[in-house]
């Protein structure tokens, strides 16, 4: 197995270095952009709706649904899979490799972000395929061979559907449970091959409930976990309140001057910050990746509009809530004046999977900080696998299961289940670096599709703006 990673890892390391420095960056802020301008700045315009819908509909029991999911179980369900350890490692490795401005760039990316995730959520409703049975199909590779008919249509949905069912059902699964099992296993001591059996075991009851199981465990699952960490790190913010001024200042310092504290001259260090702030983003938020459109696609909805305002209100929340008050919590223990980090230099001991836990420890106490992190990452990581469990079986079924879906989805299941558990002994660096190369492949094809519905997604845009 070590073997296999040292041949792997600087190989794959290398691919992501230029999708996501020279392809990416450019993807996400071009699409982001261009949907902005296309709906007059739909997150801005359309934000106090989403927030209205969202909230409007907050309950922690849908109820049962003969197909599909609520709204609100849908947007739980695509909360579940944003905030997750991208939210605690993955913006504690942005800050680590880029400095603290790497979090400036991912506000960037997320604002922009809204504007695209609000296209792939109308589109999911819009292009979604209703069976004989009453369950519901949709996501990118439907709304692909809409943009695209014929033989390109099919290799881009295929392309597409690959990728997601490596990157999430597969690889990214790999993630949330070595993130999970690493972190466990530094608060309590419990070897994460343990945790690893115990994950299996409660995923495999979930994975058998099906869409509605799964809807009915997010939408309770996201909002409890949410608030659990909020007051944590509300806690350590008011504690640190007179550092805060200080935080935000070498946020928007280092964004542009990252060489200051990373190293490297100004246009390397730039380019290293902004790529971090860009990739860790959306692995984040997930905008533009095409992975939660496939839960707002099960919204019982009728105006696709209605939807897209509400997947505006997950960015939101995922980014300039969640991922914020833990940038906030780690830059204003380890970053400022009296900061373990100051000075830029990193310890042998810390990292990115224990980043969080040094922060919140410096506040709560070591071993106190070390639990709370490692409880909030099990529920933001445990209820991740849920959503992306889901998103790659839709993209099983749309590959291999149109004859015989039940079957497939036992397979996969299969499958997933042991990606799970090897994620919690395999390489913390590798499984990342092939999580980033399969989210990056994910980018292109979806990215390709909205460009071509621009169109549709305006036309929803403006119907909705005139009846109102």
């Amino acid at each position: 197995m070590q073997s296999l990673e040292n041949v792997l890892y600087p190989v794959v390391c290398t691919i992501n270095e230029y999708l996501s420095s020279y392809i990416l960056v450019f993807l996400l802020v071009a699409v982001g952009l261009w949907f902005s301008i296309r709906t007059k700045f739909v997150q801005i315009r359309c934000f106090g709706e989403g927030v209205r819908r969202v909230f409007g509909n907050f309950h922690l029991h849908g109820g049962a649904q003969e197909s599909g999911m609520t709204s609100f179980q849908a947007l739980a369900t695509a909360i579940a899979a944003q905030v997750g350890t991208g939210n605690i490692i993955g913006a504690s490795g942005a800050i680590l490799t880029g400095g603290p401005g790497a979090i400036f760039w991912m506000w960037i990316i997320a604002f922009f972000g809204m504007a695209t995730i609000y296209a792939e959520a109308t589109l999911a409703v819009k292009t979604r395929q209703i069976g004989p049975d009453g369950q519901i199909k949709g996501g990118p590779a439907y709304y692909i061979t809409t943009a695209f008919r014929g033989k390109f249509g099919k290799f881009l949905a295929g392309f597409f559907a690959v990728a997601i069912i490596l990157a999430l059902g597969f690889m990214g699964c790999m993630v949330q449970s070595n993130s999970i099992g690493s972190t466990v296993e530094n608060a309590s001591g419990i070897p994460s091959w343990v945790i690893g059996l115990i994950l299996v075991a409660i995923c495999a009851v979930i994975f058998i409930g099906g869409i509605q199981r799964l809807a009915s465990v997010t939408e309770k699952i996201v909002p409890v976990m949410a608030i659990i960490f909020l007051i944590g790190a509300l806690i350590v913010i008011i504690i640190r309140i007179k550092y805060i001024p200080e935080t935000f200042a070498l946020i928007f310092k280092y964004a542009f001057q990252p060489q200051a504290i990373i190293g490297g001259g100004i246009g390397s260090a730039l380019k290293i910050a902004i790529s971090q702030g860009a990739k860790r983003g959306l692995f984040s938020n997930e905008a533009g990746m095409g992975s939660t459109p496939h839960a707002h696609a099960q919204a019982n909805v009728k105006d696709p509009h209605d939807q897209g305002v509400v997947a505006m209100i997950g960015v939101f929340v995922d980014t300039f809530i969640v991922l914020t008050l833990n940038a906030l919590v780690i830059i204003c223990t380890l970053y400022t004046k009296d900061g373990i980090l100051a000075q830029g230099v990193i310890p042998e001991n810390i990292g990115k999977a224990n980043l969080a836990q040094t922060a919140f420890g410096t506040v709560f106490g070591g071993e106190a900080g070390a639990i709370f992190v490692a409880v909030c990452l099990f529920f933001f990581a445990f209820s991740t696998v849920l959503s992306w469990n889901m998103f790659g079986k839709i993209n099983v079924i749309y590959l291999f299961g149109k004859k015989n879906p039940k079957t497939c989805t036992i397979v996969y299941s299969i499958i997933a289940l042991v990606f799970i558990f090897i994620g919690t002994m395999a390489s913390n660096d590798l499984v990342w670096e092939l999580t980033d190369m399969f989210n990056n492949l994910m980018v292109i094809p979806n990215a390709i599709a909205l460009f071509a519905l621009t169109g549709m997604v305006v036309a929803i845009a403006n119907s909705r703006k005139k009846k109102v």
